[in-house]
């Protein structure tokens, strides 16, 4: 099935497909159940490793966490997307002692030790992970899985950190035991959500505020065009983008381009060689699209924020050249139906496209857009509708 018209996702479902799992795998009901979702990022792409300024939210696609107590220090992984299960002692998980998928729950352990919890003096645990968030379509299904572990494992251990402290835990096993140099977007979004709403975070001082988005109140909904062009932030462009912003913050005599302006711009472009103009250009116009889009959706509404998702899609296909000929083509079709706004959305190289629309157009939409993929010769994308949603919680 291509093309999904609704969201319709249950949080249960995925709930009882972690609690049931676990029940086949372990022979016992799991203690509790945590679940968080995987994000969209409505504008802000790669600014937040910049130190700037990002505006994610929820979606209504979740993955969930069924925990239960050992009376030992193994921790036991398994899941409902790999046959394989993984079992280590709390004193064995280092950077270099995991792989594969269970990389990221036992990352969050390894990470969690890293601020504060005392492994030596914890119980182990049994773990098992069921997800519908689709993995490698830019819609952040690593950090959806990092957050309900870094959740699951801090109430059930009582390690006190807050959800900041947690979606710093999740970066950083990411950056370290996974080996993908992402910012902390992905894991405060998942972590900070709430219905109906969006997270504008500050990548330097982690301040957030809950700007609403009234989008259904505006007859808005968002389409997700999945290209299932797959991405892997573990190899080299999302790492040479990321060593071209740091190149350009150092030539440029700055901490983070988060201190470049719009007005320092024409100094940059002779400073900078026109690679590293181009991708410091980017980021910082894009900084300035955030903060222009939480000012005109609290000032105008959701229906006046699309010149900037448009704008957005060009500066990452021209200036940081992160786009791909299928997310550029999505974007173009959803404009030409009529969407409000659409952009490529995450870290680029494959993933998702988002448009903005009104909820009439959906179909016409999809539908345009199946039948140009299928001209251009491109595989069949998936195209669904997404619910800003609630965050990182416990559901049982």
């Amino acid at each position: 099935m291509s093309s999904e018209g609704t969201s319709g996702h249950d949080a249960d479902h995925t709930d009882s497909a972690a609690s049931d799992g676990f029940l086949q795998r372990y022979g016992r009901r799991p203690a509790g159940v945590w679940s968080a979702p995987g994000r969209v990022n409505l504008i802000g792409e790669h600014t937040d490793y910049n130190d700037g300024f990002v505006f994610p939210f929820g979606l209504d696609r979740r993955t969930a966490v069924a925990l239960g107590d050992r009376h030992d220090q193994v921790v036991r992984v398994s899941s409902g997307f790999s046959p394989d299960e993984v079992s280590i002692h709390l004193d064995e998980i280092t950077p270099d002692s995991v792989a594969g998928w269970s990389a990221y729950p036992l990352g969050v352990v390894w990470a969690l030790a890293q601020f504060g919890a005392d492994l030596a003096h914890v119980r182990g645990v049994d773990l098992h992970i069921a997800s519908e968030v689709p993995v490698g379509a830019g819609l952040s299904s690593s950090a959806a899985l990092e957050s309900a572990v870094a959740l699951a494992l801090n109430e059930h251990w009582g390690l006190g950190l807050d959800r900041p402290t947690l979606a710093k835990v999740g970066q950083l096993a990411e950056n370290r035991v996974v080996g993908a140099p992402t910012g902390i977007l992905d894991q405060s979004a998942s972590l900070l959500a709430q219905a109906d709403a969006g997270v504008f975070l500050d990548c330097r001082s982690l301040d957030s505020d809950v700007i609403p988005l009234h989008f259904a109140e505006e007859g808005l909904t968002v389409l997700v065009v999945d290209t299932h062009v797959a991405h892997a932030h573990a190899t080299g462009g999302y790492a040479a983008r990321r060593a071209s912003c740091e190149q350009g913050a150092r030539a440029l005599g700055v901490e983070s381009l988060r201190d470049v302006h719009l007005d320092d711009l024409p100094r940059a472009e002779g400073v900078l060689d026109d690679e590293t103009f181009r991708r410091v250009r980017h980021i910082v116009t894009e900084n300035q699209r955030v903060l222009d889009t939480v000012r005109t959706l609290r000032e105008r509404g959701a229906h006046a924020i699309g010149a900037l998702l448009d704008a957005s899609h060009a500066s990452m296909r021209d200036d940081f050249e992160i786009s791909v000929p299928e997310l550029d083509l999505a974007v173009a079709t959803a404009q030409a139906g009529g969407a409000v706004g659409a952009r490529m959305t995450g870290g680029g190289f494959g993933g998702s496209a988002i448009a903005l629309v009104d909820v009439a157009l959906v179909p016409a939409i999809t539908e345009a857009v199946l039948a140009a993929f299928a001209a251009a010769g491109h595989r069949t994308p998936t195209v669904f509708t997404v619910t800003p949603s609630q965050g990182a919680r416990r559901d049982g």
